[in-house]
């Protein structure tokens, strides 16, 4: 007989790209989650996806009116701090897309109140679980490479048309930067801990841009480099890995395709899901080439982890103290882009053992 599993009720604030696409579907996915109220301005369109939803207009009616244990905020970047208090101090568990916060400063705040209110506090890092990224990983763990001298990470697209949306206004939290770089500093973070300093150049190229469309930024690890690449101006795209080392280099061409296929209308744990047929290519130190299988994505797998956390099986998959360090490095390259310098992430010696710890 199987045991029946312990019901989690989600509340999700944002029905826009970000709540629609990915958080529904992917809470929907997870045995023991359960959808069960949206916060949105527009029922119609929730509605349409989920015709029993309950809908509410905004975050305190939905927790006045209603008992979900855990809020998944996927709203504008500079509304996530103040919705993520509310939650917290009304006794929820919260989940909050990235990035975490705009500034160092809320996130520590995040942090010690959710600590204070001995509450569950994770930020949706989805992305770790993206099949390029986990097939450049276990490269790495192999090494395959040996010590790793270059590690390129591009996040390329080609829009060159400027569209009427917040993330490309000059608003608070608008621009490339805050748009990839959680993604791309937390993963770099992930695989090579806490950089020594930060050199970011961002510029706005686009006719009619109003803001960051073009970003290059370098961590430096000694005298390893980390390169991060975004552009609204690439056609055709660019590798999405790049890494060079003492044993060889080594390729991931093509992108992880979950975003794609989710767009497509296809679900969660569907067959194919997360399968990506780009293998990993590789140079040794002859220059023979070889190439590898790619591992499956699968980015519900943030969810699964949520589940168990607060369930106790397991921990926090993405804990504020990882956020707080993104956000740091984040910041850091902001300083870099303004003053011409290398930048030191600002963490004081506490939170960086906290980090290493993770």
């Amino acid at each position: 007989m199987v045991e029946k599993k312990e019901i989690i009720k989600v509340g999700l604030i944002g029905y826009g790209y970000v709540g629609k696409t990915f958080h529904a579907p992917f809470i929907d996915a997870v045995e023991g989650l359960e959808l069960s109220a949206i916060v949105s301005s527009h029922p119609e369109t929730v509605r349409e996806d989920w015709p029993d939803m309950a809908v509410y207009p905004d975050i305190d009616i939905m927790l006045s009116n209603s008992n979900v244990d855990l809020v998944v905020i996927a709203t504008p970047n500079d509304t996530h701090k103040p919705l993520a208090e509310r939650a917290l101090l009304a006794g929820r568990h919260v989940v909050v897309d990235k990035p975490f916060t705009l500034t160092t400063e809320d996130a520590r705040y995040l942090a010690a109140l959710a600590e204070k209110e001995k509450k569950l506090l994770s930020v949706f890092q989805n992305r770790r679980w993206d099949s390029d990224f986990l097939g450049v990983k276990q490269a790495i763990e192999k090494d395959l490479l040996g010590d790793i001298a270059q590690f390129e990470s591009h996040l390329d697209r080609f829009r060159p048309v400027v569209r009427q949306r917040w993330r490309e206004e000059a608003v608070a939290g608008g621009g490339l930067w805050y748009d990839l770089a959680p993604h791309m500093v937390d993963q770099a973070l992930d695989i090579f801990g806490l950089p020594d300093n930060v050199q970011a150049s961002f510029a706005a190229q686009r006719s009619g841009a109003k803001t960051t469309d073009w970003v290059h930024v370098i961590l430096s690890y000694g005298e390893k480099r980390v390169i991060l690449q975004g552009s609204m101006l690439v056609a055709g795209g660019t590798a999405r890995f790049t890494l060079h080392g003492e044993k060889g280099s080594l390729i991931k061409r093509y992108p992880d395709p979950q975003e794609a296929q989710l767009r497509s209308g296809m679900k969660p744990l569907e067959k194919d899901w997360g399968k990506d047929a780009d293998p990993i290519l590789f140079w040794d130190a002859d220059g023979k080439s070889s190439s590898y299988p790619t591992p499956s994505g699968d980015q519900t797998q943030y969810y699964r982890e949520i589940y168990e956390a607060l369930t106790g099986s397991a921990s926090n998959p993405v804990t504020p103290i990882q956020a707080i360090a993104v956000m740091a490095v984040i910041e850091a390259a902001i300083l870099s882009n303004q003053s011409g310098e290398r930048i030191a992430p600002d963490l004081t010696n506490a939170e960086k053992q906290a980090f290493e710890k993770k």
